[in-house]
């Protein structure tokens, strides 16, 4: 593959997009080519000491709906994956992680958007501060049993792709490692 052109049509922190041009290997021209580009971001499937599954619940404005999701967000330039999703969990949850796994990676529509979501299973929460949220972040914190939480996954009550993806995932390395969270 090879660029021919390539122009930002927008320029922001969050928030870029740009318009290509390329050819493909067999010469093929490729024109518009539209591109979303965003930070790399985490979530985690944060379970407390109590085994209690942490969810948040906010609206959200695109698709004009409260939802039910993994605390998360972005990473922060030079910031590694497992310390970006501490720092999210302890500002958005007030908790703080004796213990965090990687369980993946995922690009949630990478036929228009460039950044990669990196997945975690959280153990042994602990609450040691109160939220602290962004301006623009009003974030209500759930406490579920896992069997609640697996049941809210299975009937779409997660509708955010990347953390029911994460949550199946966690479940799987839940069964697959740590028997004394399994489900009975």
């Amino acid at each position: 593959m090879k660029i021919l052109s390539s122009q930002y049509i927008s320029k922001h922190k969050y928030f870029t997009a740009k318009k290509d041009t390329y050819q493909t290997e067999s010469g093929k021209i490729v024109d518009p080519y539209y591109i979303v580009e965003m930070p790399p971001s985490a979530c985690a499937f944060a379970i407390t000491e109590d085994k209690k599954v942490l969810l948040v619940r906010q609206f959200r404005y695109p698709v004009d709906k409260m939802l039910h999701e993994l605390p998360g967000g972005f990473i922060d330039e030079g910031e590694a994956a497992d310390k970006a999703i501490a720092r999210e969990l302890q500002e958005e949850t007030g908790y703080h992680f004796s213990e965090i796994i990687s369980i993946g990676h995922t690009f949630a529509n990478p036929g228009v958007l460039n950044n990669k979501t990196f997945l975690f299973l959280a153990l042994n929460g602990e609450k040691t501060t109160e939220q602290s949220l962004d301006e623009n972040e009003e974030i209500e914190i759930i406490l579920k049993s896992l069997g609640e939480t697996k049941s809210m996954l299975e009937n779409s009550e997660i509708e955010q792709s990347m953390h029911a993806l994460c949550m199946y995932r966690a479940f799987e390395y839940i069964n697959a490692h740590l028997p004394e969270y399994h489900l009975s």
